[in-house]
């Protein structure tokens, strides 16, 4: 074995410690662990830090433990070095070692090799982040001068260390650090011939981060970026503008123009007014670079005639020349984002989408990829994928420009799609299909704006023409699969427009598509476009044409489903459920067919959440079907129930509560009565397999599975009893007790509020002692959850109750003691009114809030004096004098709040809430397109200002939900409780919320007691109320 270094303090220990790191490495797993053992028993001696920064920088010693030493360096300093780290472990370093670290540390960055160099920059920077200025204050001047005249690796060094150190540089340094780092920053950036094209471009980086953190400062305190930033801002944007004009080559490439232009994108979104100036200069600049990188794009990546030169960054990995298009189309992003620059994008709408159509053509690489697995092209052309390319990006960008300019959008794309089309025509490119597979990918992405602009006359656009003579042309070109399928496609998005001749001949063609002659993307586009017809034609009540050709393609789906798996199946089996919805009497026809198969996957692929969904789909669809519904149960139900009287080591995991899931579904689509198998025989195995599971997904399920039971066929399940005197509501019951179970994993009960409050509204009285005892359990699972959907669900029995039975659920909290021994009533509504602002979901949200307005309408009109004394968080009391509160001072200095009755807290409560309302009916108005000019005013009307007040006086967002835009074809994500069959029977689900808070304060404001209320206001509150005539 190599001698260890010598030297230093404490031979022994180093030399113990050197041999710790060699023993690690080691190939025997035995000494291997001796020796990680030994390094947490020396991890907590005075000199661990010291000798590994000494074994770090020591030329002489062991490479191998070098990088092992500085590896472990680095988490020594996260643990170590200071107490308010968020994974500090005591013992914490010493002051004489971190002065002993901080002195040997600096040399290390001049090392020749890359990753000690960079382990070495990541330990100082973690170091500084706490001990800089006052305990290390000449690093950042060592820092400069290594910059100035340090060799090519001790500038990399240095480099890295500003960049790792301004990621997580705190308020309280950036006054100290911004006059150091940006004026060098600026002169390595601008000395072309002295610095690389790798160091100039992290300098760009480091000032994009001091950039993005000082405007942080700034809308703290205004100010700071007049002092920190604004001195410096105005010479990097001519020089980022400058090194743009420069050639790739020696002092520039892919890599640097990407770096500078992202620096452009913060500057503009950070603080537009000062970048204002430089527009002019800006903007030709970027364009160039848009334009160059097209050219270069079409020919390296999407037609692959040339080889692309890729930059590599200074740690060796190669930055795709994507990522440069990726930052350009950022940049005009963030031209829509702000107001001073959106009319730059709507005045140049026609040619910046030209270009977006261009980078969204097929590359070379993915028609190889799709062609030999179809799976991923599945995935890379879902609507939700993960994946990311340029042309995701490009489609992304269409779409934000569809739904920001609306009115001008259709008319530019149109325009530029007839002229991309008419290039194609003009030259004999064997690439054409591609840019034909481009327009059609773009008109199908927007194509409600499309036809809505069309219909009203806004734009002169032929819609047949184009179906005809581009989209169905394209289909009988037969040049690639992939045009073939964007041919199916998109005629599907189009088929509100068509002729019904026209849906005719795109239906037999993709009726074609989906047979087993056909390659895989033509299938899989196919199967697309059939989704697409079905929901098109079901909007426009145009089925009837659909009904000839169900049958064929049914049978390529089933061939289809039993041929693929993963992503493909997936994709069948959600339009198999669609084509399902079509026709009553086909969907009964086919279920010999598609019933075993949909039993079949659904038993083979339980452990995906995905394809049991979609199955749960079919096999809904099926059982909601009056023609077959007792076929498919006589098929699903014996299967089911086996399965759920299984010991869990005989089925898969995860499997028994998919079985629950689909006897719920199955039990919500029958009509009462229920079958007698589904109480005689299922419902004791459903509760008996709930009652002695331990898994929360059986226990989950279950409930709800009880709960449709409930409330579906209650007077059925009642009247029920197992032939042992065992009624059905007892079985409930029992179910109810085992999921509030003190034993049992809080979140079994995620659920259990539906369960509770669905029980106790149709049984009433019925339930009898069992209703004290339910309402103790959800009491004492409250005291020991601490997960919030749970606490929520909990809450919702008591809230559920304030409607039905005011005084005796007040009654019974305040007779039941809390833990502290006062009544639950103050544990229940102290929980209630600290977590009401984030509830989940529209249906409990209304629910909470109506029952607060009952209980504050209930206490003040009877004078109940069981809310007296009980105190709540009120508002944060901010100490003025403070300054900018740090980490540490947050640690030192907790938050503090006023203390206010809890009458109070809920008037206030009720406020925010219809603030909140106010403002999604305001963004909604403004963004469903309700003004002409696409509801912004021009730029000279506009201040800097995120946020622009409309004449309530309120501040409205900025942006609303995409799915507002017209052009934007997206149904948008609703809240779980939407399709919950007891929420959308509730009244209140369709309760107007801000309706009814404004007639509720209206009403409270006439109230004697309302002046007591109105000194507790903040001046927010005070605003909503004066938005509805309340001046308080």
């Amino acid at each position: 074995m190599a001698a260890a270094p010598a030297g230093g303090v404490g031979p022994q220990l180093k030399q113990a410690l050197y041999d710790s790191l060699i023993a690690t490495m080691s190939p025997e797993q035995e000494v291997r662990l001796h020796g990680e053992d030994q390094l947490k028993v020396l991890e907590v001696t005075e000199a661990f830090g010291v000798h590994l920064a000494e074994f770090t920088v020591d030329p002489n010693t062991n490479h191998a433990v070098r990088q092992l030493a500085s590896l472990i360096l680095k988490q020594y300093v996260e643990a170590h070095w200071c107490r308010l780290a968020e994974k500090f472990r005591p013992p914490e370093t010493t002051p004489e070692a971190k002065a002993a670290i901080r002195n040997l540390l600096p040399g290390g960055l001049q090392e020749t090799i890359s990753k000690l160099r960079s382990c070495v920059a990541y330990a100082i920077s973690a170091i500084a982040h706490w001990d800089w200025p006052e305990e290390w204050p000449e690093l950042f001047q060592y820092l400069v001068q290594m910059l100035a005249e340090g060799s090519p690796y001790a500038v990399h060094g240095a480099m890295r260390v500003l960049t790792e150190f301004s990621r997580e540089v705190t308020d309280t340094q950036m006054p100290h650090v911004a006059p150091l780092i940006l004026p060098q920053m600026y002169r390595i950036f601008t000395e072309a011939n002295l610095y690389s094209i790798r160091t100039r471009g992290r300098a760009v980086e480091i000032f994009n981060t001091c950039c993005v953190l000082i405007h942080s400062m700034d809308d703290m305190e205004q100010g700071v970026a007049e002092e920190l930033l604004f001195p410096y801002l105005p010479k990097f944007a001519e020089s980022f503008v400058q090194a743009l004009s420069v050639p790739d080559g020696e002092h520039s490439d892919s890599g640097l123009k990407m770096e500078v232009i992202k620096g452009i994108t913060t500057m503009i979104k950070t603080f537009p007014g000062q970048m204002s100036k430089f527009m002019n200069e800006t903007l030709p600049a970027i364009w160039k670079c848009l334009t160059d990188c097209a050219d270069t794009y079409v020919k390296t990546a999407i037609n692959n005639i040339e080889e692309a030169d890729h930059a590599v960054d200074s740690d060796g990995e190669i930055l795709g020349f994507e990522n440069l298009v990726f930052s350009i189309f950022d940049f005009i992003h963030a031209l829509t984002e702000t107001n001073k620059n959106r009319t730059i994008v709507k005045k140049n709408c026609t040619d910046i989408l030209y270009y977006v159509v261009l980078y969204m053509q097929i590359t070379e690489e993915q028609v190889s990829l799709w062609s030999s697995d179809p799976n991923q092209f599945v995935e890379d052309e879902d609507d939700d994928t993960f994946s990311y390319s340029v042309r995701i990006s490009a489609q992304d960008l269409l779409l934000t420009i569809a739904s920001e300019f609306p009115q001008i959008t259709a008319p530019s794309l149109l325009t530029i799609l007839n002229k991309h089309i008419d290039e194609t025509r003009n030259n004999n490119n064997k690439y054409w299909w591609k840019i034909h597979e481009s327009c059609m990918l773009a008109a199908g992405s927007v194509k409600s704006l499309i036809i809505d602009k069309v219909a009203k006359g806004k734009v002169a656009f032929d819609i047949q023409s184009f179906l005809t003579n581009i989209v169905l042309a394209d289909l009988k070109s037969g040049v690639s699969p992939f045009l073939c399928g964007r041919a199916l496609w998109t005629a599907s998005r189009f088929s509100q427009a068509m002729t019904p001749e026209l849906v005719h001949q795109f239906l037999e063609a993709s009726v074609t598509g989906l047979l087993d002659s056909q390659p895989p993307s033509v299938r899989v586009s196919a199967v697309r476009a059939v989704f697409g017809f079905c929901e098109q034609l079901k909007s426009s009540e145009s089925t009837a044409i659909l009904l000839p050709f169900l049958e064929p393609i049914m049978n390529g789906l089933v061939q289809l489903a039993t041929q693929y798996a993963q992503e493909i199946l997936c994709l069948v089996l959600e339009t198999m459920g669609v084509v399902l919805t079509i026709d009553q009497n086909f969907t009964a026809s086919v279920e010999p067919k598609v019933g075993p198969l949909a039993i079949a996957l659904f038993l083979k692929y339980s452990d995906d959440p995905l394809l049991t969904s979609l199955t749960q789909d079919i096999l809904r669809e099926l059982t909601s079907t009056a023609g077959c519904r007792d076929q498919i149960q006589t098929k699903l139900l014996p299967t089911l129930i086996s399965i759920l009287k299984s010991t869990t080591d005989k089925v898969p995991m995860g499997l028994q509560s998919a079985a629950l899931d689909v006897i719920c579904s199955t039990v919500r689509c029958n009509p009462v009565p229920l079958p007698a198998d589904f109480l005689d025989s299922a419902f004791p195995v459903i509760v008996q397999c709930i009652v002695s599971s331990d898994d929360n997904a059986v226990m989950q399920s279950g409930g709800e599975c009880v709960r449709a039971y409930v409330s579906v066929a209650y007077e059925q399940l009642a009247a029920w009893n197992d032939g042992s005197g065992n009624s059905g509501l007892k079985y409930a019951v029992q179910v109810v007790s085992k999921l509030l179970d003190p034993g049992n994993p809080e979140y079994a009960a995620s659920f259990i509020g539906r369960l509770v409050a669905v029980l106790i509204s149709k049984a009433g009285n019925a339930l009898s002692d069992d209703l004290e005892m339910m309402l103790r359990m959800v009491l004492s699972k409250m005291q020991k959850t601490e997960t919030m959907s749970v606490m929520q669900s909990l809450l919702m029995v008591y809230a559920h109750l304030m409607h039905s039975q005011m005084a005796a659920v007040l009654d019974f909290l305040y007779s039941v003691p809390s833990p502290t021994g006062k009544p639950a009533l103050e544990f229940v509504l102290i929980e209630w009114v600290s977590r009401h602002v984030v509830f989940y979901g529209a249906y409990d949200s209304k629910i909470s809030i109506t029952a607060l307005a009952k209980l504050l309408q209930h206490s003040i009109a009877t004078s109940d004096n069981r809310l007296d004394g009980i105190e709540v968080k009120g508002d944060q009391i901010y100490n003025q004098d403070e300054g900018i509160r740090t980490r540490s001072k947050a640690v030192s200095r907790p938050d503090q709040w006023t203390t206010i009755p809890i009458a109070v807290k809920i008037y206030k409560l009720l406020i925010n809430d219809l603030s909140i309302a106010m403002e999604t009916t305001n963004s909604k108005h403004a963004s469903a397109g309700d003004l002409e000019d696409d509801g912004w005013e021009d730029e000279e009307d506009i201040g800097e200002d995120d946020e622009t007040p409309n004449s309530d006086g309120l501040q409205v967002p900025e942006f609303a939900l995409a799915s507002e835009y017209p052009g934007f074809d997206y149904a948008g994500l609703e809240d779980d409780d939407d399709d919950d069959p007891d929420a959308l029977q509730d009244p209140l689900y369709e309760l107007d919320i801000q309706s009814y808070l404004t007639q509720f304060l209206q009403e409270l404001s006439q109230h004697p007691y309302h002046a007591e209320f109105q000194r507790h206001l903040n001046p927010l509150e005070r605003e909503a109320l004066k938005c509805i005539g309340i001046n308080s």
